[in-house]
């Protein structure tokens, strides 16, 4: 069951049903953005400007490209650091960054002028309130499942408001709000903010949910597998009463999880599609019709009959779905083509949890059975780096011919983690041969010495490599 609202909620929430839709001409909303710079969080808040709110915001440090990206709308704050005297009883909304701290000054002011304090999904949830939504959780797959949807709602010329964790072609931004009736959401189990330490997807409340799958991750937040398991039995209940839930019905843990939870909403599980691959290029077949994609793998087969079934509720008919298809090329570093010749591909991916890396992995290898596959694997989060958690990648790298795992000392210490002794790690993946490095210079000089003669080079990773040009490095082994 959803809480009640507060009396201020319940205000904001007046405030927008009017602007939205009753055409009153109100005040604009006035909204601060504690931490601003966050690859979302700059998003939203160039979204809201848009939007015609007055928007402010403050940061200790704003990286690209959300520096640029708040220059160019006048947003970016004029001194880096937290300014009490920026937050007023005049702001209607102060929405809070997970970068933000809870001694942070701004916020302190914030809450002993009782203003309405949101994380990011709690006000994304006050935005949408009026809204069909869409949300799509899971341990992975998220990212592509939700820019699948946009894709092909988009083809189809649907009016939607969106939030989805990468760069999409053809969207530019990845964050959108405005007056549309539907919202397409990505929602992750991360905590939503320093005062809120609950998933961001527990905040949501859709009327069609996605659970793409579980696998236990994020160790450092969930230390159990219970626990983690948890937050997904929740997330269920958060569901709108007469909704729908859209599952991967081939992962076990997820299935019987479905099947245990008592509910009032309808549960379509999905699977694998028919499909073939002819001449390195996968062609699948829904209700009758086919379709040539430009994804492969059958990680990414599932995610798109799991938009497809999203589209099917939305109205769509499955022709118009793979025709916006067939123009999908994936979410940036979600197996993103970074250059190719007669000789060689060099794909990068997100890949960084176990099911991630194996997934990304055996679709490489399946789409190409016949070149070798060297994989780089790059140890980036909490998780990755735990020595304790190696164990959970036994296996993952297995079918690449060539392997590095690579893991900087530098990550290790702005994560305040002990050393990660290399015999833990290959022991951990038990792949013979394994060869792990952990200084950029030796990692390119690994690359630049192997021979790619029909060959793809499979680069994983949620970091970058310690700084590696990662655009320099491609160009010179297409050379």
């Amino acid at each position: 069951m959803q809480a009640p609202l507060t009396e201020k909620e319940k205000d904001f929430s007046n405030f927008l049903i009017c602007n939205t839709f009753n055409g009153r001409k109100l005040p604009f909303m006035k909204v601060h953005f504690i931490a601003i710079g966050g690859s979302v969080m700059h998003q939203l808040a160039i979204a809201l400007k848009r939007k015609g709110y007055v928007v402010t915001g403050s940061d200790d440090e704003i990286f690209e490209p959300a520096k640029t990206n708040l220059e160019l709308e006048g947003l970016l704050p004029a001194e880096m650091g937290w300014h009490p005297d920026l937050i007023h009883a005049g702001l209607d909304a102060v929405i809070l960054g997970m970068h933000a701290k809870a001694d942070n000054p701004e916020l302190l002011k914030a809450k002993e002028l009782a203003l309405p304090i949101y994380s990011f999904p709690e006000y994304i949830y006050q935005e949408s309130k009026n809204k069909k939504r869409v949300v799509v959780g899971g341990s992975h797959g998220k990212t592509t499942t939700t820019s699948m949807i946009m894709n092909a709602l988009k083809y189809a010329g649907r009016d939607f408001d969106y939030l989805v964790g990468a760069r999409l072609e053809g969207f530019a931004q990845s964050v959108n709000i405005t007056q549309a009736p539907l919202i397409v959401c990505e929602g992750d189990e991360y905590p939503a903010s320093t005062l809120e330490q609950r998933p961001k997807f527990h905040f949501l409340f859709p009327h069609i949910a996605i659970l793409t799958g579980i696998a236990w991750d994020h160790i450092n937040v969930f230390p159990t597998w219970e626990i983690y398991l948890e937050q997904f039995r929740i997330f269920l209940d958060k569901i709108e009463p007469g909704g729908v839930l859209i599952y991967n019905q081939t992962d076990p843990v997820l299935k019987k999880l479905v099947e245990d939870h008592p509910s009032n909403i309808r549960k379509i599980g999905y699977e694998i599609p028919a499909h073939a691959i002819e001449n390195g290029i996968t062609v699948v077949e829904l209700g009758g019709q086919s379709g040539k994609l430009k994804v492969f793998g059958d990680h990414n087969l599932l995610n798109l009959h799991a938009a497809w079934l999203v589209c099917k509720e939305l109205g769509m008919d499955v022709g118009t779905f793979l025709q916006g298809m067939a123009s999908f090329t994936g979410a940036a570093k979600r197996l993103e083509l970074l250059g190719s010749n007669d000789s060689v591909n060099v794909y990068r991916d997100f890949a960084h949890a176990p099911s991630k890396v194996k997934a990304t992995i055996q679709a490489v290898k399946g789409q190409f059975p016949d070149r070798k596959l060297v994989a780089v694997l790059e140890l980036h989060t909490f998780s990755s780096l735990n020595e304790q958690f190696m164990s959970e990648y036994k296996g993952s790298l297995d079918p690449a011919d060539a392997a590095v795992v690579f893991y900087s000392k530098h990550a290790l210490e702005l994560k305040r983690m002990p050393p990660l002794p290399e015999e833990k790690v290959k022991e951990g993946f038990g792949k013979a041969g394994l060869v792990v490095i952990q200084e950029k210079a030796e990692l390119e000089k690994w690359l630049m010495e192997q021979s790619y003669k029909k060959t793809n080079l499979l680069l994983m990773s949620s970091g970058n490599y310690d700084g590696l040009d990662v655009a320099a490095l491609t160009e010179r082994i297409l050379k």
